[in-house]
């Protein structure tokens, strides 16, 4: 089959992908879980999809809030994480760094690849957000709707 129905058929897949990741992988007994890059993009992926991501973050937990506290782990993505939060005005910490008492914000992600598709999610104690990936050689685009998640 082709055509709209298997587009919304990946659509629905995704939507159920991104749900399943946010109930077993971003939530611990104590709150955030490390992050994970099991996509292990290249840089060029992981700017271009750390810069989207982030710019959507900007929208719904705004720079000037708090000291993000970013859960690392050391990959590309990681990296990349870091340098999109401080362009877009965030002050980034990690665990075990001592801050100045400001707000702190827990930020934790979880990129893993499915079905051809790069699957990213962003969580904070408030909301979570995630949206699939077509990753290219020049970097990525993405490839499904922002899907946000507001826990009150």
């Amino acid at each position: 089959m082709t055509g709209p129905f298997t587009s919304l058929t990946r659509i629905a897949t995704v939507a159920v992908f991104c749900a399943g990741i946010s109930a077993c992988q971003i939530r611990g007994e104590r709150g955030l879980t490390a992050s994970a890059d099991k996509a292990q993009l290249s840089s060029t992926a992981a700017n271009a999809i750390a810069g989207d991501m982030v710019s959507k973050l900007a929208e719904v937990v705004g720079p000037g809030t708090g000291t993000i506290v970013l859960k690392s782990d050391g990959t590309p993505f990681d990296e990349a994480m870091k340098s999109s939060l401080r362009g877009w005005g965030y002050a980034v910490a990690t665990p075990d760094q001592k801050t100045d008492g400001s707000k702190l914000i827990q930020l934790a992600y979880v990129v893993d690849s499915f079905e051809g598709s790069v699957l990213a999610r962003l969580s904070t104690s408030t909301v979570d957000i995630g949206r699939a990936y077509t990753v290219t050689s020049t970097g990525a685009a993405p490839s499904s709707p922002l899907s946000i998640m507001r826990r009150g």
